[in-house]
Parts: structure tokens; sequence; C-alpha cells
């Protein structure tokens, strides 16, 4: 300190020199190139008696003004000072922070064992308000970030509320939708009115799609919906619909409807069916009336007994004769020994019965059905000198006899052969038609036990030729093997019963031989099992 410094300070009392001070440290504080002088870390400790913190503008101007003059060099402020006045001790701190700080914090504590003044009071007051006032706006900030959390967590709850109500909602209108579409496919499928036996005659154009298809049914009210079945039928691949006159009713299913669909229909419009009859190949006539009693309903009810009724009418005969020449123009009569002129003529097929079905429509369906299964064959039969009445005999016995196609051209070749060499055709089938026993079920010791000396015209064991007639009604696969059958050299043959294997043979020794090992053989493990 230069000497006029000190010699002030001599004349400054000592509450004066703690204010100028203290205004010193506060004018640092503000300047950050006064603050450079200062060692880090300096602390002050001083002790006053009265604490006037009131001092003169002119004690700081003066003091402020010998500060910053240039040249002046900073005081140099003890680490540690300490006055005792009056028995009272106050303690200044002052730390310094390098790197230009631009905040030096003091620290004041008072100790003091007499009462405080007032002034001494207000300070207190006051720094416990500002205090009081820090620790509000620390409270107040906590406050703010604890309300600002609150509101976020209610905001994320409130979103999370609103994405699972719409998530609930999407999934509800899927599964509801869902729901829809299958009671809607479901119901589509099943048929309009599954109690209606109503018919709807409805035409399907030729070249008509699926689609076009599915309309006209809507239109005519035998399905529930076009697109469903235009969708349905491409899923389950029908396809090759046919065109034509068709009999459909409410009461099908969609998927009946398709599948009669495909069959075709007739090229002019027929009367609905109420009813089905399905003649087997191979059916005898007596077999074929019980069918057709079997299949009748109330609304078409035909005995067997009024079929064979029919069947046996003269006029009736005389009447289809006429109408299908090429056909029954060679029917056998009644004094040849047949039992039903008509056998082996009505043709093994399904029929439909209508509102105009009687008998005698029934029994000229088949006669018709039978005529255009023959009717590209009739200039071949001409050629052969082979009747009708011929090929019906021989089918009817090769229908019986062979289950294959190829099997039954090589019985027929035996047949064939057998009447060229004038030798007794001896088949089993025509016995048994004598009999009455023909499409019942007979043992292989039935049948090797036949009466082969029955008297009847159908005894191809004893009368040479062909019998009079047919035996059943032959399939067509039958008619055309014996129309054109294999060209061999059989005479004989058997067939294995048990694995229906036929073993053919051109002498009488190699047909023993296969009798014996095909036949006989089983006939003695048969016995001796019983």
């Amino acid at each position: 300190m230069t000497e006029n410094s000190q010699d002030n300070d001599k004349q400054l009392s000592f509450k004066e020199q703690i204010l100028r001070d203290l205004a010193n440290a506060r004018k640092e504080q503000q300047s950050p190139s006064h603050l450079d002088g200062f060692p880090p870390s300096e602390e002050r400790n001083i002790t006053e008696t009265n604490k006037d913190f009131s001092f003169s503008d002119n004690l700081q101007k003066d003091q402020f003004s010998r500060e910053t003059m240039p040249g002046n060099e900073p005081p140099v402020v003890p680490a540690s000072k300490e006055i005792k006045v009056n028995s009272q001790t106050t303690t200044e701190s002052t730390q310094f922070k390098p790197d230009n700080l631009t905040r030096v914090p003091v620290e004041i504590s008072y100790q003091s064992k007499k009462e405080p003044t007032n002034e001494e009071e207000t300070l207190a007051r006051t720094a416990t308000y500002r205090r009081t006032d820090v620790d509000k706006g620390e409270s107040l900030s906590r406050s703010a970030k604890d309300q600002q959390t609150d509101k976020k967590k209610r905001q994320n709850s409130v979103a999370k509320r609103i994405v699972w109500t719409i998530v609930g909602i999407l999934f509800i209108s899927l599964a509801v939708t869902g729901v829809f579409v299958y009671t809607y496919i479901d119901s589509a499928l099943k048929p309009v009115d599954a109690k209606s036996t109503e018919y709807v005659t409805v035409e399907i154009p030729s070249g008509s799609s699926a689609k076009e298809i599915g309309s006209i049914l809507e239109k005519q009210g035998l399905i529930k919906s076009s697109q469903v079945f235009n969708y349905y039928t491409k899923f389950k691949s029908y396809a090759n619909f046919q065109s034509g006159y068709y009999n459909l009713q409410k009461s099908m299913s969609l998927d009946s409807i398709a599948k009669e669909l495909q069959k075709g229909g007739t090229d002019t419009p027929q009367p609905p069916s109420l009813g089905k009859l399905t003649i087997p190949e191979g059916y005898t006539l007596d077999q074929i009336a019980q069918a057709v009693e079997k299949s009748s309903n109330k609304k078409v009810s035909i005995s067997a007994q009024d079929f064979l009724a029919k069947a046996q009418d003269e006029a009736f005969i005389t009447k289809m004769v006429a109408k299908y020449p090429k056909l029954l123009s060679g029917l056998p009569t009644k004094d040849k020994g047949v039992k039903y002129r008509l056998e082996g003529y009505l043709f093994p097929a399904t029929y439909h019965y209508t509102a105009d079905t009687t008998v005698e429509s029934l029994i000229e369906q088949m006669l018709a059905a039978m005529d255009s299964n023959l009717s590209k064959y009739y200039d071949t039969l001409s050629s052969k000198n082979l009747t009708v009445n011929d090929v019906l005999s021989v089918a009817s016995l090769v229908e019986k006899e062979g289950s294959t196609d190829e099997d039954r051209k090589n019985i027929a070749s035996v047949f064939y052969n057998r009447l060229n060499q004038g030798m007794p055709l001896q088949s089993n089938i025509a016995i048994l038609y004598a009999q009455g026993k023909l499409g019942q079920k007979t043992t292989l010791a039935e049948d090797a036990a036949i009466d082969t000396n029955i008297d009847s015209a159908f005894n191809v064991y004893k009368n040479p030729g062909l019998m009079p007639g047919p035996v059943d009604s032959p399939s067509l696969s039958a008619i055309e093997a014996t129309i054109n059958p294999n060209k061999t050299d059989y005479l004989y043959f058997v067939a294995n019963t048990e694995t229906g294997t036929v073993y053919y043979a051109t002498t009488y020794e190699e047909h023993a031989k296969n009798v014996e090992e095909h036949v006989n053989s089983k006939l003695t493990k048969e016995s001796s099992s019983n």
C-alpha cells in the first residue's frame, strides 16, 4: 500500500474500512479483470462490533477510483483477517476462482454474545427471505416438473387408451365382418327352400360362363347368390358345364346344382323328374319289375305285377314293333319257349319318373334306349348275317360269363366257334335261367352240380344252337364284344371263381386239366373243410 493510502486508512474509522472493503469486494465481483489479480481460494475474516452498513457515496467513489487507476497494484488482501471489537467476532470468507470468474461467492457468518441490533435482524431476515425464496423457487421448479411429468403420464395414458380403443374397434369390426361373411356364404351354399318339391325348368345357352350361369340360376330363384356360385365353382374346380334344358329344384344345394349342370341338359324342355329308376346290367325282366316297384312313390306308383302284365301285352308289343322295327322285327314268339317276349330288349340304364309316367311309357323308354344304342350297329349286323335277337342272346350269356372287355370278346369267340362247329354252347347261365335261379347267388358246388338234363328250350347242353331269346338285359360292353369278338380257336373256357381269371383251351384235354386245377381242387377243399 502507498503512504497516502495508509494515511487514509488511519483517518477512516474501523467501520468505514469494513464498508470500504465490502464495496471493493462487490466491485471486484463485477470486474473480471480485477479478479485476475487475486489468488484462488483466498479468505477474509473480519470482526467488528458495530454493523452499520451505511457508508457515504464519496468514500465509495474514492475507493473505486484508487483501485481502478492505472499503475495501482491491487490491494493485498490477507488470506485470513480477524478483528475483535467489543467481544463480537465477524468472519468473512471470500473465495475467488480463476479463469475470469464473473462471480465471487461471499460467505458471512455472525456470532455474537450480545443481542442483535435492528439492522442485524433486518439483514438476517433478508437473508432468510432470500434463502426461502430460493427454496420456494426450487420447490416450485420441482413441483412444475412433477406437474409436467404427471401431465405427460396422463397424456400417455389417454393416448394408450385411444390406441387400444381403436385396436379393439378394429378387431371387433373384423370379427363381425368375418362372422357375417361366413354366415352369408354358408347360407348361400344351402338350398333356397329345403322343403320345396317344385321343379323349375331353365335353359343354359351354349358357351355360358359360370358367372352367366349363376345369374340365370339366381333370377330363377334356384340359388341365393350368383357371385357365391361363381366363386364356389372355381374353388371346387367345377368346369365343363353343359348347355341345354334342366329341371332343377329349389331344394337342391348349390353343389348339387353344379354337378347336375355337368351331366348335360336336354335339347328340348322335358317334364321334371318325380323319381328315379336304375336298371343294373344283366337284370332279368323279373328283376326289372321288382326294381320298378321299389322305386315307385306316391306320385308315380307302378307295381311289379302291372309291369310284367304290360311286358306280355301282345297289343302293346305289336305297337312297339311297329314303332321300333329294326329292334323288334326278330322278336321271338311265345311258341318258341320264351318266358317273356321282351326279355333282354329293355336297356339297362337310369330312368326318371315324371308326372306323365305310366307303365307303358316306362317300358317304351327302355325299348327306345336299346334301339338308340344299337342303331349304329344295324348295318354291321346285316353284313354279318346276324339278327338283333341272335346278338342279344349271345350277349346275355357273355354278360354273366365274363367281367372284363377282353374276356367278353374271348368268350364271345368261344360261343361263335362252337356254333360254327355244331357244338352245344354248354353255358350254365342258360340252365340257371331255365330254373328261375339266374340272378341268385350260387356256390361253386351248386354250379358244378347243375342239372344239365332239364327239359327246357334254354338247355344249351342238350339243344344245339342258340336259345330262343336272351336271358337278361346285357350291357353295351357285352353287346359290342358280341358284335366284334376276338378271333381265336378257343372252344372251351373255365373261370376261377376266387380270382376271376378265365382259362381258355382249344382241346377237351386242356380244358379238363384247367377244370381239375381251378374248379375240382377248390371243390375238394370245400368238402374237406365241411
